[in-house]
């Protein structure tokens, strides 16, 4: 079995982010990956073995991978269970591993009882699976297999991950602070804002650091999974010649010699403690060993309203640049009063960094009339339970 049928999961609003991603991964004489379709906070793909790989390793945007076993009509029981139980799965997952359906979904669907259709693809997968093996009953302990289901339409997909942990989790920042930003939503802002690395990049909130790290990781080409495992190593198809080469490869990009203007900034010393804390971790992560030393990137402790190009960048000014933000959120009364206060403030960046570009995410939908001007471009980007916005300006 050659290709297989992906599913890339994302922010609802960064399908274009992991779309190009997938296109920038192909090497040039060949296109790696035949995008499907996209939207709703999923990409779907066909690939090889080897483009799985690279596209777990790669990703940045993404939040999970997973294949499409099976994708077939379900009016009723019997068709989920009959179509469930005509997948392959003996060739994916091996007999040492046991199963488990994670996530049910149903819409404009005849059946709509989630825990009836997670029952039946349960045990239409693991009758096979039994079968195959010569077994009663699937290991209930150690490694699971996670299957996913979605019916649309009367139409079911059943997903299999691949990835084990969501690919937003690094490992370079076990503890985020307040409220972190998602990785992968960190580098989806980026991407989406059209930063490269020849431009300067300030985050006047950057709290334990994403939007710094993961702007640093692009601009290295350091791929963001170097420092994980994937539950694909697991699994029946997998290939460790294959997976061995990718990694190797991911790791010959990385250019930590490459001349960067990276600063975050943060009023609260313990946070910008934490950053620095966190972009020393993410470079161990290269798989290099000890961290090459880190230039270009400047993080200092002063409050957004004060800071000034010739305060953070080496060289006392900076060209004009990139300002990607991701302000505390104000959910309750009175937060929502200080986050529209700070809003007001954030108007001052205007001044004090004229001609750079902004993008920023918050969960206000109305955050141009705090901040006093009407976005270029505004676009909703969800990726967990808040419902948030990505306000972007072409010119300060």
């Amino acid at each position: 079995m050659g290709e297989y049928n992906a599913v890339a999961f994302c922010a609802i609003g960064a399908e274009k982010a992991v779309s190009n991603e997938l296109k920038k991964l192909s090497p040039k004489e060949k296109p790696l990956y035949a995008i499907a379709d996209s939207g709703f906070g999923k990409v779907r793909f066909r690939t090889s073995l080897d483009g799985l790989y690279r596209a777990l390793f790669s990703l940045r945007t993404a939040d999970r991978l997973l294949l499409e076993m099976g994708n077939f009509p379900a009016l009723d029981f019997d068709s989920l269970f009959e179509g469930t139980a005509k997948i392959p799965w003996e060739v994916f997952i091996p007999g040492s591993m046991g199963l488990v359906v994670t996530k049910v979904r149903s819409s404009a669907s005849l059946l709509k009882a989630e825990t009836s259709i997670q029952a039946i693809v349960h045990k239409a997968a693991a009758q096979r699976l039994c079968s195959h093996y010569g077994v009663n009953r699937l290991p209930d302990n150690g490694k699971q297999a996670q299957l996913r289901v979605f019916l649309e339409k009367d139409k079911a997909s059943v997903l299999l991950d691949i990835s084990g942990e969501p690919l937003f989790k690094r490992g370079y920042r076990p503890a985020g602070g307040i409220a972190p930003l998602r990785e992968s939503t960190a580098a989806s802002i980026i991407l989406l804002s059209g930063w490269k690395r020849k431009y300067p990049l300030y985050d006047p909130f950057c709290g334990s650091g994403t939007i710094i790290i993961e702007a640093a990781l692009y601009a290295w080409d350091q791929a963001p999974g170097l420092g994980r495992q994937f539950t694909l190593s697991g699994l029946g198809i997998a290939d460790s010649r294959i997976e061995k080469a990718v990694r190797e490869e991911a790791m010959e990009k990385i250019d930590y010699s490459r001349p960067i203007c990276i600063a975050g900034s943060d009023a609260d010393e313990k946070a910008i403690q934490l950053a620095r804390v966190n972009l020393q971790r993410a470079q161990a992560l290269s798989g290099f060993g000890s961290p090459a030393k880190v230039t270009g990137i400047g993080l200092t402790c002063v409050p957004a309203k004060n800071a000034s190009p010739a305060q953070l960048f080496p060289g006392g000014e900076a060209n004009p640049g990139f300002i990607i933000t991701n302000p505390p959120y104000g959910i309750r009364l009175g937060e929502v009063e200080e986050a529209e206060a700070r809003y007001a403030e954030m108007a001052g960046l205007c001044k004090t960094f004229p001609g750079w570009r902004l993008a920023i995410i918050c969960n206000h939908k109305g955050f141009e009339s705090h901040f006093g001007k009407k976005a270029d471009n505004c676009r909703s980007l969800k990726g967990g339970a808040v419902d948030t916005w990505l306000y972007q300006y072409d010119k300060l």
